[in-house]
């Protein structure tokens, strides 16, 4: 199962049903194993561009398919891995960077958002987690009045 069921958390008596995270060996892979093979040393060849867009393309993939559990926070915790994992592999691409400089060539004016040659570095938190979608009158329930059957007269 990819999926933790723990207890709803809160006072006795408060929400009920179940809360479901990402178990936590399912966050390896993304934690441990693809974006730590792109962001290896050996990889220094490649173009920023080219390591945002995969591993954007990676964690959307990973996040799109756990997002409706309880996720967010595992979004989070996974994004600020790869953040950093990258933030790593750009000081070994460019050895004399310092901090300043680092955010200002491959951040957001005023923030900590990679970005370079337009490719964004959006991770895990840009899809949306979808918990409870509103279906309306589509579930049919005992007591929903079914249209009368036209009757054929012979």
């Amino acid at each position: 199962m990819p999926f933790t069921r723990r207890p709803p958390q809160g006072p006795a008596g408060g929400r009920h049903g179940l809360f479901r995270p990402p178990r936590r060996r399912r966050c390896d892979p993304v934690d441990q194993g693809q974006g730590e093979d792109r962001t290896r040393r050996s990889d220094l060849h490649r173009d920023l561009d080219e390591l945002l867009a995969s591993l954007n393309r990676t964690l959307r993939g990973w996040a799109n398919y756990f997002r409706h559990g309880v996720s967010k926070a595992v979004f989070s915790t996974v994004d600020d891995h790869a953040w950093h994992r990258i933030v790593r592999w750009i000081f070994h691409k460019h050895s004399r960077l310092s901090w300043r400089e680092l955010r200002r060539r491959f951040c957001r004016p005023g923030r900590w958002k990679l970005i370079y040659d337009g490719v964004e570095f959006t991770g895990a938190p840009s899809v949306k987690v979808i918990r409870y979608r509103y279906r309306g009158s589509n579930i049919p329930t005992p007591w929903t009045p079914r249209p009368a059957v036209a009757s054929t007269g012979d």
